[in-house]
């Protein structure tokens, strides 16, 4: 895998930076995600496959990505596929910050150093490649505009972006709302990322316990059984995601 392609987890973490903060939108939900959106991103490099509601390891060659074959090597060591609901709802101690040091340096993001109430530091981060923010969330744009089915890729990123809750941070208030269902849509597109994105919502929803009986999507592209596409307050998963100092909607990284 060539280095010049970014990685779905990194344009995950890039819709999920506000410019003007330097926090990341749904930061509980976000590490999730980004656990989803490694598998996503080992699938379209032929490394693995759906099995079902479970993840298999067709290609255990490494991918020339750090981050991604640590993630497929632990796939490979579980000897049998796993399901995706577990995988990600899985410990991801500091996959978040990884990823936000990796965009720091290839030059995409710049560490600010501060302080949260005057005691605690903290690390936010600024996109200085703005150019390439605004590649990634002109795509989703069109996807959503014109209704044309997007490539695997930005399906899977659009899947992704609307199960951690994103929608509300690219497309708020009401005149975002048309915009918002139809991202939610786009989840129909990608089986992969269908999958993983069903996945991400069960975590936060706490229902991860069973196999889904049926996976299939309506128009709406929202979860079979007729329940919320999007929770409305994601809970922490006890399978020890890690949690962040938050205040409203947004996280600050502490430094290290």
């Amino acid at each position: 895998m060539g280095r010049s392609r970014r990685t779905i987890p990194e344009e995950l973490l890039l819709l999920a930076l506000d410019p003007a903060t330097g926090t990341t939108a749904q930061p509980q939900s976000l590490d999730l995600g980004l656990a989803g959106a490694q598998l996503v991103e080992l699938a379209l490099a032929g490394r693995i496959a759906p099995d079902g509601d479970r993840i298999a390891v067709v290609m255990p060659r490494p991918t020339g990505d750090p981050t991604l074959d640590s993630a497929l090597e632990l796939l490979r060591r579980r000897g049998s596929p796993v399901r995706a609901v577990h995988w990600i709802g899985g410990p991801r101690l500091g996959l978040r910050q990884t990823y936000l040091s990796h965009l720091e340096r290839c030059g995409m993001v710049h560490a600010v150093e501060g302080q949260m109430c005057g005691v605690l530091p903290t690390t936010r981060y600024q996109a200085t490649e703005t150019a390439i923010s605004r590649e990634i969330r002109t795509r989703l744009d069109s996807a959503i505009r014109t209704g044309v089915p997007p490539d695997p890729r930005t399906a899977a990123l659009a899947a992704l972006a609307h199960a951690v809750g994103l929608g509300k941070h690219l497309y708020p208030g009401n005149e975002g709302r048309s915009s918002r269902s139809r991202l939610r849509d786009l989840i129909r597109h990608d089986p992969m990322g269908g999958l993983v994105a069903h996945a991400v919502m069960d975590v936060q929803n706490g229902v991860g316990g069973q196999p889904r009986r049926n996976t299939a999507q309506g128009a709406s592209g929202a979860p079979a059984g007729g329940g919320r596409a999007t929770p409305s307050a994601p809970a922490v998963p006890s399978s020890g995601v890690p949690s962040q100092p938050r205040h409203g909607s947004m996280a600050r990284v502490p430094a290290h």
